[in-house]
């Protein structure tokens, strides 16, 4: 590989120790498809003399085999390495390259163009200093264009290019780049983008990308590659307060307990005197430990491994911070989020939340608003789907440490995880916390669970009922309680129906509302449960996610699953309230079994064939295993 640098052949380590101290800038590019992303990447590689001889080879080879360019050089096969990608001509995936010239060392994230893969967007843009935004001069700015743009805006990207590719397809012609920054600039100034560098190039014909074009005499500006070279990378994490999430507890032996991590922020020394977050306990640090030997300071960037004057409990998860300014404790926030799922996101759905090394349980509320990307108007909404943005409060089950997004990206800046599929559905940005979570408390009491089931002799449990409709929950509840009953248990039904009577009376069968339904009688089971009583739930509940939601409400062993086991045909049969008959008719919408998906336990702690038990057999059955 033929680099730039003539140090290579004449004094490798001088280079070597040159190339150690280089800068690095990682950047991505985006913009709608087929605007040239990976054909600009690619050009950069090979001028840059980044491709080893084999590979030029193999480039050209694939150039007259699969290249899109009539038997030339096709640049963008340089990057584009999924089949897929190479049978469409278009970035699936995210690719990132590493290549250098003789002042700075780079890491380039491809990103796809099109909607569908906006999510892949948001992860090359998550960790990059730089956007180059390519527009393609036959087309103009494109929805995609804003939709980048904006997420660049959001993800606090600050140093941009807007590319204007394709240059020779409309004769080098300065008023198309006039008119197209021109309206590119009406859209970044409501964005936040108020400063950009405007390049005319053609990525595939190498104009103004390494150096500056004959065939652009107008343009006065920097070729791409010198404005990458020149632009400043930031440092200012380094003068923020110290923040380190802690990844991993190191124990290797009985004589040393280290606390590793990345900074996320500022820096530390021993001696300093930090707080673990979220618990708040203080302590200092004693020793800085890295492969290399202990390090008298260490900053935001580095991978070390701190040790503790004092014996405290610290886990993964926690944060390591600066005592005298910590970042926030809260478990309520006010975010914006991006939805990558398929599946649209459901209000009151648990969700895991993952923020730096912390995973915790989740619930989104309807949106305040989702945002048009063309018009940046907001617009009323009951969910997100699939590359919809939107401002949503997030609730969590326990309190995290945390800073706003435009502070510490590490600390604000977070993922949503389906809790079935292990999916990541969707993409936030921490704005604030609510302040009802700084007013709300939990007050201690003198009498709790353990002394209310102590005087009521028993073990308080939720035993949860699910089923189709028509599977005999509610008539197998009621012997199950009378059972109980007569053995002297104190119990509480929770039915499906007579529930829609009083505290869910406002909810009807939509898929959020049946969440919201579920979430309220989980909550209240809860309080039943505390109280020392056996909870009978009866509803057909037909996620899998919400019902593992209630039983991680309830301690171990307290959560009882009863799959009521019936068959559809068999269900449909009975119909005991004739609501098959009216779902089949389409006078019943979102009946589950029919226009609604039932999701069957796969694990539950006991199951009811419904087709081989009477009801009093299996109310027996469940009697004796409660017992036991």
């Amino acid at each position: 590989m033929a680099h730039q640098s003539t140090l290579i052949a004449d004094d490798i380590d001088a280079y070597l120790k040159a190339h150690e101290v280089k800068s690095l800038l990682r950047f991505l590019t985006c913009g709608s498809v087929d605007d040239g992303k990976s054909t600009l990447i690619g050009r950069l590689l090979y001028d840059s003399k980044m491709i080893f001889e084999d590979q030029l080879a193999a480039l050209e080879a694939d150039s007259r085999r699969v290249g899109t360019q009539g038997g030339e050089i096709d640049f963008a096969l340089l990057v584009d390495g999924l089949a897929a990608e190479r049978e469409q001509g278009i970035t699936i995936d995210v690719a990132y390259r590493f290549f250098s010239t003789d002042r700075r060392k780079f890491i380039v994230a491809d990103t796809p163009g099109h909607e569908q893969y906006t999510r892949n967007m948001v992860t090359g843009a998550s960790t990059a200093d730089a956007a180059v935004i390519l527009i393609d001069a036959r087309k103009g700015v494109l929805t995609q264009t804003r939709r980048h743009s904006f997420l660049v805006s959001l993800l606090g990207i600050r140093h941009v290019v807007l590319a204007i590719n394709k240059m020779d397809l409309v004769g080098w012609s300065q008023e198309t780049f006039d008119r197209i920054v021109a309206d590119y600039r009406l859209f970044a100034d409501k964005i936040g983008i108020h400063h950009f560098t405007a390049i005319p190039m053609s990525a595939l014909r190498g104009d103004n990308i390494t150096e500056a074009s004959d065939h652009s005499p107008w343009y006065e500006g920097p070729a791409l590659l010198r404005w990458l070279e020149e632009a400043p990378v930031e440092d200012d994490l380094r003068e923020k307060p110290f923040r380190m999430p802690v990844q991993w507890v190191n124990r290797p032996n009985l004589d040393f307990r280290g606390f590793a991590g990345f900074i996320a922020a500022g820096a530390v020394r021993p001696g300093d005197r930090v707080k673990v977050l979220p618990s708040g306990r203080e302590t200092v640090v004693d020793r800085i430990v890295t492969k290399g030997g202990d390090l008298p300071r260490a900053v935001a960037g580095q991978s070390i491994t701190l040790t503790l004057r004092d014996e405290i409990d610290v886990s993964r998860g926690d944060v390591l911070a600066a005592a005298g300014e910590p970042p926030g404790v809260a478990d309520q926030f006010e975010t914006t989020l991006v939805w990558f799922d398929d599946e649209p996101m459901l209000p009151g759905r648990p969700y895991l939340m993952k923020l730096a090394a912390r995973t915790v349980s989740a619930q989104l509320t309807e949106p305040k608003y989702k945002i048009n990307v063309n018009t940046l108007e907001h617009l009323a909404a009951t969910r997100l789907t699939l590359n919809e943005i939107g401002v949503c409060n997030l609730l969590l089950d326990a309190p995290i440490a945390f800073d706003p997004y435009v502070d510490t990206k590490d600390l604000g800046g977070f993922i949503l995880v389906d809790r079935i599929s292990n999916r990541t559905v969707g993409a936030g940005l921490i704005h604030f916390a609510l302040r009802r979570s700084q007013n709300i408390h939990w007050q201690a009491l003198d009498v709790a669970k353990p002394a209310r089931a102590a005087q009521k002799g028993q073990k308080p449990r939720m035993v949860w009922l699910t089923g189709l409709s028509g599977a005999g929950k509610s008539t197998i509840a009621n012997l199950l309680e009378k059972r109980l009953h007569a053995a002297g248990r104190h119990t509480y039904l929770l039915d499906g129906d007579n529930v829609r009577h009083g505290l869910n009376k406002d909810l009807g069968f939509t898929e959020e509302d049946r969440i919201e339904n579920i979430r309220r009688v989980a909550e209240v089971g809860r309080l039943m449960v505390d109280a020392g009583l056996i909870v009978l739930v009866s509803f057909i509940s037909p996620f899998r996610a919400e019902r593992r939601m209630a039983r991680d409400l309830m301690d171990s062993g307290e959560f009882v699953e009863v799959f009521i086991d019936t068959p559809l045909a068999e269900a449909e049969r009975r119909d005991v309230k004739g609501l098959y008959k009216k779902a089949r008719a389409g006078e019943l919408k979102n009946f589950t079994g029919i226009d609604s998906p039932y999701e069957a336990p796969e694990h539950p702690e006991i199951r009811i064939d419904t087709t081989r038990l009477t009801a009093e057999e299996a109310a027996e059955q469940i009697f004796a295993a409660l017992e036991s």
